[in-house]
């Protein structure tokens, strides 16, 4: 049976619409804060790659705001995951929701000890990342000077560290990427791990990066909350009483480290909910479409220190949990 061109013609002039419709109610906000394709932190093998397949390579992936709604701020995010695995919900989640608050963010995929990987990997990975954002600022549209690091959990230890443990680059460097600095312009640590000593550290996560009886100078280099200076960038810092994972007084012994160097921050301390509990949209008590309280809390700070814009206000509802 032959289909006749009017009968098609008719037939295409009823879809093209609802497909319309459709593309516009499921892609419009996918749009909004789409991940971009992954970037190689180096052309060639990574610094102490241990072969050549994706495990071994180390990317950022860019999360760009919707055009038109960029401010100009960057954030580095480092998933969570005791330096074994990286949690996708303290990832591409966190770099959805900035995005939407106007914050170009790149989600770190940083080499892990499940795979083989330990110190220094790690944080050569996430000082590349820094410098890489820096470096390539123009091309996103970033202000140089407002390029921050988030971290949850083991990836807090990893923001920390690169919070603590920068340099100013090689300006001598063939690699022009390498000639700028490392440092983060502001750091957000949530659930944080700061310490590898036994006292309160998360001996979990110092395993898997220095390995199993690591020395006691990395033990004590790498415990965070003794390597802040007046040069480390000001800090967002939460935890919650109920952490029974990665206790809270890593958030506290930061906090009191800024205290004493005179580094700005703010400490939140909720008493409510389990470690891992990221923006919690539709859990641990948080309606669905909402956030914790910390994701509204930490734009208010930025708001403060001109990271975001003082008239703005914060974008709901959050689709990921």
């Amino acid at each position: 049976m032959k289909c006749r061109p009017r009968y098609i013609r008719r037939v295409l002039k009823l879809l093209l619409p609802l497909t319309l419709i459709v593309w516009i109610l499921t892609g419009m906000n996918f749009l909004e804060a789409a991940p971009q394709p992954a970037l190689r932190l180096w052309e060639g093998d990574a610094p102490g790659a241990l072969d050549t397949e994706e495990k071994d390579i180390p990317t950022i992936t860019p999360v760009l705001p919707e055009a038109g709604k960029a401010n100009g701020t960057a954030l580095v995010v480092c998933p969570g995951g005791g330096y074994s695995r990286l949690s996708g919900h303290e990832g591409l989640a966190y770099a959805e929701y900035f995005a939407k608050q106007g914050v170009t963010c790149f989600v770190l995929k940083y080499r892990v000890a499940s795979d083989k990987y330990h110190h220094p990997a790690m944080m050569l990975d996430a000082a590349r990342a820094m410098r890489t954002v820096r470096a390539k600022a123009a091309t996103w549209g970033v202000d140089p000077n407002k390029i921050g690091i988030i971290g949850s959990s083991a990836g807090g230890h990893l923001a920390s560290t690169t919070m603590t443990h920068f340099d100013a680059g090689k300006p001598d460097d063939t690699d022009p990427i390498e000639r700028v600095s490392s440092r983060p312009d502001y750091g957000i640590l949530c659930y944080a791990v700061i310490s590898f000593q036994e006292a309160f550290g998360h001996i979990g996560s110092r395993n898997n990066n220095l390995g199993v009886n690591p020395d006691r100078a990395l033990v004590d280099l790498f415990s965070n909350e003794t390597q802040v200076t007046a040069q480390t960038p000001p800090a967002f810092i939460w935890s919650t009483l109920e952490d029974k994972v990665v206790n809270p007084q890593n958030s506290l012994a930061f906090a009191a480290a800024c205290q004493a160097k005179g580094v700005p921050y703010d400490l939140h301390l909720y008493q409510k909910g389990v470690h891992g509990i990221g923006l919690s949209s539709g859990k641990n008590g948080v309606a669905p479409g909402d956030v914790h309280p910390w994701a509204k809390d930490v734009v208010f700070w930025m708001q403060q220190n001109g990271w975001l814009p003082a008239a703005g206000s914060v974008t709901l509802p959050v689709t990921t949990p």
